[in-house]
């Protein structure tokens, strides 16, 4: 067996303070709901710190690939528990590591079967954690599937809003994902001659020809574009984002959806860079598509899950367009927008389901004049909805606007639609903010008490995550073009 480990294994101390967590989670009776919430915090607060530490630690003017830990597993078919990171990757966990330590407190409350909750969702952001750091195929899939299969009984038993039909309707989706990305990774390793699964090897030029590229990026852009919530395969995000509970959606929106776009850029176009510059034309008309569908649909909901869920389908078309302009600035902005955009979908999750949980409804014209009976929770919406319009001072602003100029070179008709979108996007969202929160005051919930400083803690680090790399956007930018413009420049001429 070949082991080689940096220093100190700190992408698999970070998937082993999930796994611990979720054994220890295990061994606590049912009765003791306390203990495991705390628990649940301790253990997805050692996930975020390592995360926040891998985002720092991580050598900008060297790039490539830090933290490798790679040791052989099946040697005749050349697998591989082989973990690493790059300016592609810390984004992601660190966005994972944040979602889920706000998550877990989002949940402080639940009082129904709260050991199986939170054992299911440690379960979840595990699979998430080994997807973005894994660099083997063959794990990445894995990790994949473990990530998927807690939402089913997830939405199921603690979700609400025709949860059965949510569930398994998301389910379905995913499953014919997944059997669309199978064969296709299958695929490429018979054609690479049976190297083994090893990312970093496959991406080497000459490993596929032309036409395996252009055939097998077809079959990974579906299967992962359907997690991704590309149109018009997003129809089980929106049902599933309603049915699921708050930190499930919240993990659902900020992180499940990203797997699907980072699985194409990680994996279609690494592998595949010749079948991304023959597809990419098609992908911008479908990003495009997505960006107006998620808007014109928004605009005439009623529901306040819904309209946070078909906002998402429009922002996640941001990303689709990102990748699609084939440029550097255009996967930078990709890149942030999918960190940006989860965490202030996770705000809006978590706002949302706080006025689910003491209001019994999620109904625009029910939540009339909010703000003055909860002010602060009022708040914490607003300033995502603010987040979610582009407003200057949040990341979101810097990730859009870079999207956006790129895909105003390489294709003007979807990037001016892209402004029109966005401009209406925010016009209904301040509709929206008006209807609920400074409409006439419901009087059935005028006696409802606001949010505690204890429950404001995790919408209070989502803002302050958005505000960081809203004032200081290099910090996630050098990041990321310390892995995109190498990988840009070494892409067949």
């Amino acid at each position: 067996m070949n082991v080689s480990l940096a220093t100190f294994p700190f992408l698999s101390a970070t998937l082993l303070s999930c796994i611990v967590g979720l054994v220890t989670i295990l061994l606590i009776p049912g009765r003791r709901k306390d203990l495991i919430r705390w628990v649940s915090a301790c253990f997805s607060g050692i996930s975020l710190v390592l995360s926040i530490y891998l985002f720092a630690a991580y050598d900008r003017t060297q790039g490539g690939l830090q933290f490798v830990e790679k040791i052989t597993w099946v040697k005749s078919l050349g697998i591989q528990y082989f973990n690493a990171a790059d300016g592609f990757d810390l984004p992601l966990i660190l966005l994972t590591g944040i979602v889920h330590f706000t998550g877990v407190l989002s949940m402080w409350e639940l009082e129904r079967r709260v050991k199986e909750f939170f054992a299911l969702y440690f379960v979840l952001v595990t699979g998430v954690f080994g997807f973005f750091m894994s660099m083997d195929l063959f794990f990445l899939f894995v990790w994949y599937d473990v990530s998927l299969f807690p939402m089913y009984p997830l939405i199921v038993i603690w979700g609400s809003t025709r949860k059965e039909y949510g569930g398994m309707k998301l389910f379905l989706y995913l499953l014919f994902g997944s059997a669309l990305i199978l064969p296709a990774m299958i695929y490429l390793f018979v054609q690479s001659g049976g190297v083994g699964f090893d990312i970093p090897s496959l991406i080497q030029p000459g490993t596929f020809s032309p036409f395996q590229q252009k055939f097998a990026f077809l079959f990974l852009y579906l299967g992962f574009g359907i997690l991704a919530g590309v149109w018009p395969f997003h129809t089980w995000s929106p049902s599933g984002h309603v049915a699921a509970p708050t930190s499930v959606s919240m993990v659902h929106a900020g992180v499940l959806m990203k797997l699907g776009a980072f699985g194409v850029l990680r994996v279609a176009i690494f592998l595949c860079p010749l079948g991304w510059e023959y597809w990419a034309p098609w992908m911008a008309v479908l990003a495009t598509i997505g960006i107006i569908y998620g808007v014109l649909v928004g605009l005439v909901q009623k529901d306040l899950k819904f309209v946070v869920a078909y906002s998402s389908v429009s922002h996640m078309g941001i990303v689709g367009l990102g990748l699609a302009t084939v440029t550097a600035e255009g996967l930078s902005g990709a890149v942030f927008q999918m960190f940006a955009h989860g965490i202030m979908t996770a705000l809006l999750f978590s706002s949302v389901g706080y006025f689910h949980d003491r209001t019994d409804t999620k109904s625009i014209p029910e939540l009339g004049g909010m703000s003055r009976i909860m002010p602060v929770a009022s708040t914490y919406f607003i300033v995502g909805a603010l987040a979610g319009m582009g407003v200057p001072g949040f990341a979101n602003f810097w990730a859009e606007l870079t999207v956006i100029l790129s895909s105003l070179r390489v294709y003007p008709i979807s990037g001016v639609t892209a402004i029109l979108a966005l401009v209406v996007s925010a016009l209904f969202m301040l509709r929206v903010v008006q209807q609920t929160f400074y409409g006439a005051t419901n009087e059935r919930f005028a006696k409802l008490p606001d949010v505690t400083p204890g429950l404001g803690v995790p919408r209070i680090i989502l803002i302050a995550t958005l505000l960081l790399f809203g004032f200081f956007p290099s910090l996630m930018l050098d990041l990321i073009h310390a892995s995109v413009f190498p990988f840009m420049e070494g892409l067949p001429k």
